[in-house]
């Protein structure tokens, strides 16, 4: 039996960054034949496609610093091209703050649930006369909120943006998203991901173009070469310890054992998981029942990623665009060409197309594939199928995790009793949460920093 202090199950971007910042006494195992976890990126015919987007949204001194000092010059920044597009016309994201271009009955509608939410929450609705021409500063939309009693998504967007909103992008677009209830679905998530304009700027966006950019993810960074996983492969560069193509298939907490699908066992002081908190729960041996009973709560959906080659440049100017009617499959249609050049041969373009849905649900692949490609000629984005010379489709079984009733509660409770056993689960999946990359870096070295102190 080979024992190591810190064993780390996952070479995703928290596992690698927690591998990167112990430097010493450490296994990190991957089941894969390469590091990157959901960060990786495939090469086919000339094309370079991540699974779905995977962007760096910087924010915190350390990162901005860590980032480059490991991929050197290889990358770039971008100033976010993100746009909606609904009723046969493109608006800029977020779609709460850029109403102008919308058919008018939209835009009155939108205002009119705005106008109503204000008055349901007891604020002033001072400004939100018809000609929005004189108007004094109202304030800023505020977010709800008791942590502890968190409301339902559909009735968080009534509350903060209305009726109108909800109708025409909220719901539709979310329940694409997240396969489930707008009734099921909490508000717990929405910061940061949510942008809440102020109502003056809501108004203003409904009658002239903004330029003002919103949300965490206005700007990011991204390889200029080899796609998302060049930054995978650059922690990796750094690490001593990691075995690719070794997988765990049981753990026992109490022996602090870890046997892997080949037979061997490890044992280990502390272990690190990135894996999905659900499915390293069902590799656990021997769970009390109140955990057991609390891991049947879990949910979560799965994401079918169709990357497409097509043979014409420069098919959009966009980085993504958001698909909120149900008439289209996907939710979500992004274009790594514009990520960097270097994503797709001379006088090519590429994108990737995101379908959502609930696992137990029946998924018929090719009938997916055909729906995707007959909603991006609808659209405009393909004029005719023969423009595709290469395409594929990767399985992300879990996705998203779903923060219904039950999910705050549950996950806290699981992770603290893991913790109690030495066992640090980290990252988007680990820890069960909604998050991104610089996140997951930050979480590793959090974690690393922690079990070093002890």
């Amino acid at each position: 039996m080979t024992h190591v202090r810190t064993l780390i199950l996952g070479g995703g971007m928290s596992g690698l960054s927690c591998a990167y910042h112990l430097k010493h006494d450490y296994l990190l195992i991957e089941k894969s034949d390469e590091p990157g976890g959901l960060s990786r990126s495939i090469k086919q015919d000339g094309f370079v496609f991540d699974h779905t987007g995977h962007l760096l949204h910087l924010h915190k001194p350390y990162t901005k610093n860590l980032v480059p000092e490991l991929l050197g010059d290889n990358f770039v920044e971008h100033d976010r091209r993100a746009w909606i597009y609904s009723h046969d016309i493109y608006t800029p994201y977020p779609y709460q703050a850029n109403l102008h271009g919308l058919p008018p009955e939209i835009i009155a509608e939108c205002l009119k649930g705005l106008e109503d939410a204000q008055k349901i929450g007891n604020r002033s609705t001072d400004g939100l006369d018809p000609d929005r021409t004189k108007r004094p500063s109202p304030p800023a939309i505020p977010v709800a909120k008791d942590r502890r009693n968190p409301q339902t998504f559909e009735n968080w967007v009534l509350y903060t943006f209305g009726a109108g909103f909800g109708k025409h992008f909220f719901f539709p677009y979310n329940e694409k998203l997240w396969a489930v209830s707008m009734k099921e679905l909490t508000d717990e998530w929405v910061a940061p991901f949510v942008p809440l304009p102020s109502i003056r700027e809501i108004q203003e966006g409904s009658s002239a173009d903004r330029t003002n950019q919103y949300g965490y993810n206005a700007t990011f960074y991204y390889p200029r070469e080899g796609g998302i996983q060049a930054l995978a492969f650059a922690f990796a560069k750094e690490l001593k310890d990691i075995r690719l193509k070794t997988e765990a298939s049981s753990i026992d907490l109490e022996r602090r054992e870890v046997t892997l699908a080949d037979g061997e066992t490890l044992s280990y002081d502390f272990l690190v998981t990135t894996l999905p908190l659900a499915r390293f729960l069902k590799m656990a041996r021997s769970l009390p029942p109140e955990i057991q009973k609390l891991h049947q709560t879990l949910r979560w959906s799965s994401v079918y990623d169709i990357n497409l080659g097509v043979k014409r440049p420069n098919i959009s100017d966009k980085h993504w665009i958001y698909f909120p009617e149900k008439k289209f499959r996907f939710y979500r249609v992004g274009f790594p060409m514009n990520f960097s050049t270097q994503m797709t041969p001379p006088g090519c373009s590429s994108m990737y197309v995101e379908i959502a849905y609930a696992p137990g649900q029946p998924f018929d692949e090719a009938r997916a594939m055909k729906e995707a490609i007959r909603g991006l000629m609808e659209c405009g984005l393909l004029q005719d199928e023969e423009e595709i010379v290469t395409r594929n489709l990767l399985h992300i079984p879990v996705a998203y995790v779903t923060y219904d009733k039950h999910r705050t509660r549950s996950t806290n409770a699981l992770l603290n009793f893991l913790q109690s056993k030495r066992v640090h689960s980290i990252g988007r999946f680990g820890a069960w949460k909604y998050s991104y990359m610089e996140e997951a870096i930050l979480e590793g070295q959090a974690v690393a920093q922690q079990i070093l102190g002890q």
